[in-house]
């Protein structure tokens, strides 16, 4: 017997920060209504699966919320249900306010993309490539280290071009995995970067594209350049000005409450994450490639901004052609994830696609986004003008087919 759960749809109301957005009824932005519950029957079937918790979901065209649903539960062991103004851990969401934040400081003359990361984090000077000792394999048979053939620039580092030691892949694997492992509760991002300068690189900068720390690196960046602590950027020049009030690195007491538990898959059942995050009440580490934690209104409202060229209700954070360049492909035929993204190049924090028919989800080229390790994903959309958020809390999640789902769920509702 399927199991079932609260449903919670946004149709002429909401709740929280969720009713101040712009609404529309789905035929209104040549959107179907009735395509739309295939939304919620895609979300619904990983529910009653007992694959996820829980789900919320928004969709949005020419500037309106057409679909904003809250499905399942925030925490299995209370039963407490969803709500559209549920906070979900972003992980990796953050990385495109990272570099929006990078491009803010591009626009105001402090850098060029291509100037080397050493230039103000002179740790970072002279960098060593791990040159893997069996030349089929790149982990397991040890490395031995060579001068880096150009510097890493901050091109690279907003592309994941630069070769940054992962704890995903690479020579470096090992040495990655043990400096994550000796992380301190004390210790904060200029600590945590400079640690990571000491490790050699998996490859020659520019030569490939591999996910990894990169962000972190340009999240002190920001801090450098601007004098000012990673959060508190943040807030001053990006979420205060998008009044994006319930996304932080480290929640206030009263947004702990609906904070939606994280789990894992184990065996049949979900259990919960051992991971502290938002809620740390003592947390100093705030990292640029991951940490925040928000709602998808707020989300909304960031994605609204980039598809509108940098501009929300009458604020401007970047300029139109700032926009033009961040979601341009920068890597060339570099492949994402191994060739697992076929069809998407990547621009400066955003996969982009770059060939419709490659890729395995409905959308257009032009189109760009990007996802967190809890299973969140957002894509913009700009020739249908349209953007969507879904947000979950299962890790890892990419065992599900959850993502491309949603994503073929959403554009088969387009009806112009």
């Amino acid at each position: 017997m399927p199991l079932r759960y609260p449903l919670l749809c946004i149709t002429l109301a909401a709740v929280s920060s969720a009713a101040s957005l712009p609404k529309a009824a789905p035929a209104d932005a040549g959107m179907s209504q009735d395509r739309l519950r295939r939304v919620t029957a895609v979300l619904r079937k990983y529910i009653d699966k007992g694959e996820i918790a829980g789900a919320v979901s928004l969709v949005a065209r020419r500037g309106k919320v057409v679909h904003l649903e809250a499905q399942g539960l925030a925490d299995l062991a209370s039963k407490k249900p969803l709500t559209t103004d549920s906070i979900f851990r972003l992980a990796s969401m953050t990385k495109p306010i990272t570099s929006l934040a990078v491009m803010m400081l591009h626009e105001e003359g402090h850098f060029v993309l291509d100037d080397p990361i050493s230039r103000f984090l002179p740790e970072y000077a002279s960098p060593k490539v791990a040159l893997p000792n069996a030349p089929n394999e790149r982990a397991g048979a040890g490395f031995r280290l060579v001068p880096a053939e150009r510097d890493i620039t901050i091109r690279h580092l907003l592309t994941h071009s630069a070769g940054l030691a992962s704890g995903t892949a690479g020579p470096t694997f090992d040495l990655s995995k043990k400096l994550a492992a000796e992380r301190k509760p004390t210790d904060t991002l200029a600590a945590i970067v400079t640690r990571l300068a000491g490790l050699p690189l998996n490859f020659h900068p520019g030569a490939h594209w591999e996910y990894g720390p990169a962000t972190d690196v340009l999240g002190r960046l920001v801090e450098v350049v601007s004098g000012k602590r990673l959060d508190q950027f943040f807030r001053d020049r990006i979420l205060g000005p998008l009044a994006m009030d319930d996304t932080w690195h480290y929640l206030p007491d009263d947004r702990l409450p609906r904070l939606v538990t994280a789990y894992e898959k184990s065996g049949a059942a979900l259990r919960q994450l051992n991971e502290r995050g938002p809620e740390d009440r003592n947390g100093v580490y705030f990292s640029g490639g991951g940490g925040l934690a928000g709602t998808a209104a707020d989300y909304f409202r960031l994605c609204q901004l980039f598809l509108n060229g940098g501009t929300l209700d009458g604020t401007r954070l970047v300029s139109r052609k700032t926009m033009e360049m961040m979601t341009a492909n920068h890597i060339g035929p570099l492949p994402l994830w191994q060739d697992r993204y076929r069809g998407y190049g990547f621009g400066l924090g955003f996969r982009v696609r770059t060939n419709l028919g490659a890729s395995q989800t409905l959308g257009s080229t032009g189109e760009y986004g990007w996802g967190g390790a809890y299973g969140t994903y957002f894509w913009v959309d700009p020739k249908e003008q349209l953007t969507a958020i879904l947000m979950i809390q299962l890790k890892p999640y990419d065992h599900l087919a959850i993502r491309p789902e949603f994503q073929n769920a959403v554009m088969q509702a387009i009806a112009d």
